[in-house]
């Protein structure tokens, strides 16, 4: 489905993405791993048009993704859940949903949608008409998802979903992850918790200064001494 050859990308004089090549099948969960700065982030901003690459070739369902505007990409099915988690703080659970959907016309599919978030994320349907900036981390991290999926994504690029939330909000978002693939949308995850990511992934890649140092299937890197040592600690 989706598919990075040889892509490089520069900050300026910083060479952040070295020759990254990544293959993600349709209906996998494949994460990326490694340390702050390893190009994690680079590489679904690099995906999803908002920094654009020096060289190599980005491709989704066959087709090559160059100089396409972001919210094209969206309309091509690629959605974010972008790190930090971003949703629009001064407008309600239900606005944020709403623009979700903005690039949609058909009502009827995206009245059934809200039901299918309020079903995964019941404590979104207690706060609808809650202001967002109010909402725990948890719940707005719930939301960030959830807005996201209101676009009907055939890929969800996830980074740093868990990020700042408590352990047990944690095992939530990836059991969460986990029923979303299962519904049939492929996941593209940037995770630091890497044991956590490589639970539940299918393949995995682990960066390392711009470059891919490791791939493989998930659950042979989680056992995996080098990585455990790394990136999974006692875990």
């Amino acid at each position: 489905m989706l598919k990075l050859d040889n892509i490089n990308l520069y900050y300026g004089a910083i060479h952040a993405l070295k020759d990254i090549s990544i293959e993600v099948e349709k209906g996998q969960i494949v994460t990326l791993i490694g340390a702050n700065g390893a190009g994690k982030t680079s590489t679904l901003r690099a995906i999803s048009g908002l920094n654009p690459i020096k060289s190599g070739s980005i491709e989704f369902n066959g087709k090559i993704l160059k100089n396409i505007p972001a919210y094209q990409l969206v309309k091509m099915g690629i959605s974010m859940v972008p790190e930090g988690r971003r949703i629009f703080a001064n407008l309600t659970v239900m606005e944020n949903l709403e623009l979700g959907a903005y690039i949609r016309k058909e009502s009827k599919a995206i009245k059934a949608d809200y039901n299918r978030i309020f079903q995964l994320f019941p404590r979104l349907l207690e706060r609808k008409n809650q202001v967002a900036g109010t909402l725990s981390g948890g719940e707005q991290q719930m939301l960030a998802i959830g807005r996201a999926l209101m676009s009907r994504p055939e890929i969800l690029l996830m980074d740093e979903p868990s990020m700042g939330l408590a352990p047990i909000i944690v095992k939530d978002i990836f059991n969460i992850i986990k029923e979303i693939n299962g519904e049939g949308v492929t996941v593209l995850l940037v995770e630091q918790n890497a044991h956590m990511a490589l639970s539940i992934a299918h393949k995995a890649y682990v960066l390392e200064t711009g470059r891919i140092i490791l791939s493989g299937d998930a659950d042979k890197l989680l056992n995996d001494e080098s990585v455990k040592s790394a990136y999974l600690g006692d875990s």
